[in-house]
């Protein structure tokens, strides 16, 4: 079995910041892609950051120069620096990883289960 955990979520006043972090556990044999979705009330789930697992992060425009994702491959884990935020940013946050379990050839997507985030006067 696969398990993402997310942790860090919160509510903060526009303007602050938050941390989310992102650990994956379990038979993983190799992660190509981590980062991190959101989805607010009524809309679709978007792309924030997503890091290959030999390149740069890639951000939404939303939240360029605001939004700091760092992955540490050793440790399976994933973490989104959130600064300057904005009521807009209010969402579900969602960790992903695109990987290969140990004794499979094939790359699947996994989803941890959803972070609040909350920016709010």
């Amino acid at each position: 079995q696969v398990q993402l955990v997310e942790s860090g979520g919160g509510l903060v006043q526009p303007g602050g910041s938050l941390r989310l972090s992102c650990a994956a556990s379990g038979n993983i044999d190799r992660i190509s892609v981590m980062g991190w979705y959101r989805q607010a009330p009524g809309r679709q789930r978007e792309l924030v950051a997503t890091i290959p697992s030999d390149g740069s992060p890639r951000y939404a425009d939303s939240v360029m120069g605001r939004f700091t994702a760092s992955r540490d491959n050793a440790r399976n884990t994933v973490d989104l620096q959130m600064n300057s935020l904005k009521p807009e940013d209010t969402a579900l946050y969602y960790c992903h990883a695109r990987l290969r379990r140990i004794g499979t050839v094939v790359y699947g997507d996994y989803w941890g289960q959803g972070t609040q985030v909350t920016v709010s006067s």
